[in-house]
């Protein structure tokens, strides 16, 4: 899709009209599912993030700025309503299985020859709220005080919940390479 395209599209979902939202929830559907499908724990929780991403962005198309990249604030509103999700979502503390004092020592070559799926596969298998602190810290590149105010934790909880996020995907990752036992 062309700039100029995008933007007369954008212009007529401003207008309301029904089939501009169509074409533009579809045109960005696939890179729409793959962030949300970072902060979900499966398919269905990835669609919910989106579909509510996408009415935020249908109600605040007034708020964009036609100067900046409509993908990038599309994408901080899919992070936000991501972390809307995790806020609205969180009950308790998650406690998860993680061995503390076991090292994982896994082969380079593994990090080398996993596929993305498995990747993502591996992070949403993650307690919500490790896999939320992991994403915003690696994959958006928030800092801890950012993510302790964004989260409503504290600065001590996002560096815990990083370090245990980091610590369970070793422990995914060692799992994953002794059952495939593909790398040697």
């Amino acid at each position: 899709m062309s700039t100029a395209e995008l933007s007369n599209i954008i212009e007529a979902c401003r207008k309301q009209d029904s089939n501009s939202q169509k074409r533009l929830y579809q045109h960005f559907y696939n890179y729409g599912m793959t962030v949300c499908s970072r902060y979900a724990r499966d398919r269905e929780e990835a669609k919910e993030i989106f579909n509510d991403s996408f009415y935020k962005i249908f109600t605040k198309l007034d708020q964009y700025n036609p100067d900046h990249s409509f993908k990038a604030w599309l994408n901080k509103i899919m992070v936000n309503t991501a972390i809307d999700h995790f806020r609205k979502n969180k009950t308790k503390p998650q406690l998860v299985d993680i061995v503390h004092a076991q090292q994982y020592e896994s082969k380079d070559q593994v990090i080398e020859n996993i596929s993305a799926g498995e990747i993502l596969n591996l992070v949403q298998k993650l307690a919500p709220s490790y896999r939320m602190v992991f994403m915003l810290h690696a994959v958006e590149g928030y800092k801890h005080p950012e993510i302790a105010e964004r989260l409503g934790i504290t600065v001590g909880t996002s560096k815990s919940n990083l370090a245990k996020a980091r610590t369970k995907l070793k422990a995914l990752l060692y799992k994953l390479d002794k059952k495939t036992n593909r790398y040697g």
